[in-house]
């Protein structure tokens, strides 16, 4: 009976190249570049956005979109299962163009910080792109797909962040946002045409209360993390934004536990699926971190004496196109590897490579060349951790559950890029230093937050050569096989 399921699971999907598929994984690729300009290509016009909007909170600017997407993700990745993919991806793609058009009119934060909310729905277009590959590929060549999928949009990022840099100095950061606009309704069509609807779908409901809580818990915590430093730690503003949050979260995981159908189902999270959601956390949220200080950095001059920079060594551009190579290589790299050694060895080497990469720059905050190479590394490493992460979890996943578990996968990304990047702003904002009249970021606050990424990415890897262990254990043991052949 197990063998005939499993054969008409696999009927029909693709074992090899073809037309068609070329076809699709094109589409699939430039729907990721979307992602890229809507969340990590703001980070070019960072200082003119500050400079702009006349605040100091780059972790609002550069992260509310990532914090959107934490209550995006689940929301799409459970309608994705029950609707089909093909319809979230192209409602994904219309949500983040009308929050990019809010974005380039927005007279002030106010209004600019809601365009950024809408445009976090883009993250969605990642794990819904792994979840259409994984419903029409065998899962051999969908292991090498999905790094493809994931990572291919690299090739265009890296050209668009010269040209995005030029256009910025001419016409203002505001055209960054209205091209990510025009990309993103183009792919919303593209994808209505060519991408198929998936055959399979799960019967039930979207939990919306849920997801409100999920969002709003954390807002309100992250929010007393970058509001705090400001305002006073023990402030009532910020003190009533936590007890808010962790009130919030805690009804949520409270009713999450009653409920038959939840929006993420925490009871039903085993082992290895857990500990692949901790190790994405750390190690995306690290990485996200480190492109944040990056651009910081990069608007510093070494003449300034404060012990880092690299304004005058070379620009910001380049900086930032440097982990583009990576992921170049990183993600398609991964999938290959992943087809012949697992996905759980191939995301502790990814791991580790982030840990080496981020101590590096300790080095690379003050040296050109040192800073695009490890850029480079940490750019393999997230090419390398995201598609080694979907592959884990969706090999953990029936298909009928492939877009809620990829979406967790997602998550996780969000949340660790969000607390890293707050984290690291208020360490910052706390060890500033007055230059010239100028409040600016000291050497100490630099390292400290250099010291932080390196840190959560040496966790991450101890938790990944854990995953890599009992997950060799769980094949070698029969009686572990007895039992999924009963079920």
């Amino acid at each position: 009976m197990q063998q005939s399921r499993t054969a008409s699971t696999d009927a029909g999907l693709h074992t090899r190249w073809n037309v068609q598929l070329i076809g699709l994984v094109a589409v699939l690729v430039m729907v990721n570049f979307v992602v890229d300009s809507a969340i990590a290509a703001p980070l070019l016009v960072l200082p003119e956005m500050l400079d702009h909007f006349d605040t100091d909170q780059a972790a609002w600017l550069n992260a509310t979109a990532m914090l959107a997407g934490v209550l995006w993700a689940p929301l799409l990745g459970k309608s994705a299962d029950i609707y089909g993919k093909r319809t979230m991806l192209v409602l994904t793609l219309l949500l983040s163009c009308a929050g990019a058009i809010v974005c380039a009119v927005a007279p002030n934060i106010w209004v600019f910080v809601p365009g950024r909310m809408l445009q976090g729905a883009s993250l969605a277009a990642v794990f819904l792109s792994v979840a259409i590959v994984r419903s029409v590929c065998a899962p051999r060549i969908a292991m090498i797909i999905v790094g493809i999928v994931t990572s291919g949009s690299a090739v265009l990022n890296i050209a668009s962040r010269f040209l995005i840099e030029k256009l910025a100095m001419e016409s203002g950061f505001q055209i960054l946002f209205l091209v990510s606009a025009f990309v993103a309704a183009a792919m919303a069509i593209c994808v209505h045409n060519v991408i198929p609807e998936s055959p399979v779908k799960t019967p039930g409901k979207i939990d919306v209360s849920g997801a409100l809580l999920l969002g709003g818990g954390l807002a309100g915590a992250l929010s007393y993390l970058s509001l705090g430093s400001d305002l006073g730690w023990l402030a009532v503003g910020p003190l009533a934004l936590l007890v808010g949050g962790v009130a919030a979260l805690a009804r949520w995981l409270l009713v999450s536990s009653r409920k038959p159908d939840p929006l993420i189902d925490v009871r039903d999270l085993g082992g290895p699926l857990a500990l692949t959601l901790l190790i994405v956390f750390l190690g995306a949220g690290s990485y996200q971190s480190m492109l944040q200080l990056i651009s910081l950095i990069g608007d510093v001059s070494a003449d300034q004496q404060l012990g880092y920079g690299l304004a005058d060594q070379g620009s910001v551009a380049l900086l930032l196109a440097a982990p583009g190579f990576g992921v170049m290589l990183g993600g398609p790299g991964a999938g290959w590897l992943a087809a012949r050694i697992g996905p759980a060895s191939t995301l502790a080497g990814a791991v580790l490579l982030g840990t080496v990469a981020t101590m590096g720059m300790f080095l690379g905050a003050s040296q050109l060349p040192a800073a695009l190479f490890f850029a480079f590394l940490l750019g393999v490493t997230v090419g390398a951790l995201g598609t080694s992460g979907f592959n884990m979890a969706g090999s953990l996943a029936p298909a009928e559950r492939q877009g809620i578990v990829s979406s967790l996968v997602m998550v996780m990304v969000a949340i660790g890029s969000v607390v890293l990047d707050f984290v690291g702003a208020a360490v910052l904002e706390s060890t500033a230093t007055v230059v010239d009249g100028d409040t600016t970021n000291s050497a100490t606050g630099v390292f400290s937050y250099i010291a932080i990424a390196s840190g959560a990415f040496a966790i991450a890897a101890v938790l990944a050569v854990m995953l890599m262990r009992s997950t060799r254990l769980s094949r070698n043991s029969p009686a572990l096989d007895l039992a999924r052949d009963a079920l």
